[in-house]
Formats: structure tokens, sequence, C-alpha cells
């Protein structure tokens, strides 16, 4: 292919890129407000500034634009989980790791929300992803817990569910945070409550996770 034909096709990928990104923000929106069933490719478009035809170009179904949306969050979500496996100091990691679920919920709310009314729902959609994507991983950070536990440095506790309790307190504060926002007397959670939850959920796991002699 000749380079003048490789100039003109950059604008048209970026061009395309970038209105895949502007209906893939507004649709994770209106999917975390009203779910699958509640949103709809006519409104979604709408917003976006484009017809339904138009996104059909881009997304061929509601079904794979849904699944697309879930995919970016559940990358994002992931990421932190092979820096935890391939860590070696026990107590830098689930506070690295930590941070960064904390900062997913505070940057990313519609994402944890989304995924949230998705898995309460049975995961109908997305539960063959979940189980290829998530498991091997979560096996993995298991795996990493139990080496260090064998090896005396922290304490041998279930670490499936510790994971699960840590997943499920940080993503609290995008799921939830508009009513811990309404009982703390402000309009909406800030940063600074986002920062004091990790502090207080990295003491909380960290000393759960203390060797303690015997009586």
């Amino acid at each position: 292919m000749k380079e003048a034909d490789l100039l003109e096709q950059r604008p048209v990928r970026a061009t395309r890129v970038q209105k895949e990104q502007r209906i893939l923000v507004e649709a994770e929106r209106q999917f975390a407000q009203f779910g699958f069933e509640g949103a709809s490719l006519e409104t979604i478009a709408a917003a976006v500034g484009i017809s339904r035809h138009n996104l059909l170009y881009y997304f061929p179904s509601k079904d794979a634009l849904y699944r697309r949306v879930l995919d970016d969050v559940l990358d994002q979500w992931l990421a932190g989980m092979g820096a935890l496996s391939a860590a070696e100091d026990p107590e830098a990691a689930v506070s690295a790791y930590i941070a960064a679920k904390v900062r997913n919920s505070l940057e990313r709310p519609t994402g944890a929300k989304i995924f949230a009314k998705e898995v309460i729902a049975g995961a109908p959609r997305y539960a063959d992803v979940i189980q290829a994507r998530v498991q091997p991983l979560l096996q993995a950070d298991v795996k990493t817990f139990e080496r260090w536990a064998r090896q005396g440095r922290i304490a041998k506790l279930n670490f499936t569910h510790l994971m699960f309790i840590i997943w499920s307190t940080t993503q609290a504060y995008a799921e939830l945070g508009a009513q811990f926002a309404l009982l703390l007397g402000k309009p909406e959670l800030e940063p600074k409550d986002f920062k004091q939850a990790e502090t207080l959920i990295t003491r909380l796991v960290v000393a759960g996770l203390q060797q303690h002699p015997s009586t």
C-alpha cells in the first residue's frame, strides 16, 4: 500500500476510535443508571448526537455494545490483579491493590455500578467472561497469598473470601456513593472520603493478615 493511502486512512481510523469512545462513555452512563433493559440504543445515540442506524455501524446490537462496555470496565478492574500475584511484599502489594480499587471507584463509578447491576441480576449476559477472565486471576492471587502464608509472612486465612471482602468494600464507594454522601451530609463523596476509606480498609486488611503468636 502506498504511503499516501496510509496517511489517508489514519484520520479515518482516529475518527472512528473517537466516535466509538463517545458512544461507550454514554452507553456506560446509561447502562449504569437504567440497567440493560432500561437503556436503549435510541437514547444512547441521541445523547451522542447520531442516529440509531449510525450507532449500529459501530456496534451491531445492544448486547454487543453492553458487553463491550463491560469488557472495558473489566480491563481496568483486572489490571491490578496481575500486579498483586507478581508482588513479593505482602503489605505493599495489598496496599497498592486496595488503593487501585478505591481509585477505580472514585474515577469510574459508573463502571462499578453497571458491573454490579449485571452481577446482582445473576450475570445473564456476562457470566462466561467473568468465569474465563476473573477466575484464573483470582486463583493466581489466592495462590500468592497461600505462598506468603506458607512462608510465615502472613496469617492463614480463607484468601478467596478475603479478595471478595476487598472487592465489596472498595466498590461500595461507587455503588453506594450516593447513600454514603447523604449520610455524611454532602451532595457527593469527595476525594478525601475515598482516601479515608482507602486508609481504613488497608489498615483492617493488613492487620487481619498479621501473624499472631499462639496463646
